[in-house]
C-alpha cells in the first residue's frame, strides 16, 4: 500500500466519522417539536431545563475557579 493511498483511506475514514457525529448532533437538536396547537411536550422541556441548569452550574464553577470575585462584580454592575 503507497503513501497516498494511506492518506486516502485515513481522509475519507475521518470523513465518514465527523459526517455520523454531525448527523447525530443534528438528531438531538430536532427532538424538541411544537404540536401543531403551539403545545410543546412538557417532559422534553423539563429534560432540556435540567440540562441547561447542569450546564449554568458547571459554568459557574468554572468562573468560581478562574475570577473568584466575579458574582460581587456582576452585583454592582447590575445596581
Amino acid at each position: 500500500m503507497g503513501v497516498l493511498e494511506f492518506i486516502t483511506a485515513i481522509v475519507a475514514m475521518a470523513l465518514v466519522a465527523i459526517t455520523c457525529w454531525v448527523l447525530l448532533l443534528r438528531k438531538d437538536r430536532r427532538s424538541v417539536r411544537i404540536e401543531p396547537e403551539g403545545k410543546f411536550n412538557m417532559n422534553e422541556l423539563s429534560r432540556m431545563a435540567v440540562s441547561l441548569r447542569e450546564r449554568i452550574d458547571i459554568l459557574e464553577s468554572i468562573l468560581d475557579a478562574e475570577v473568584p470575585d466575579w458574582r460581587e462584580q456582576n452585583e454592582h454592575g447590575s445596581k
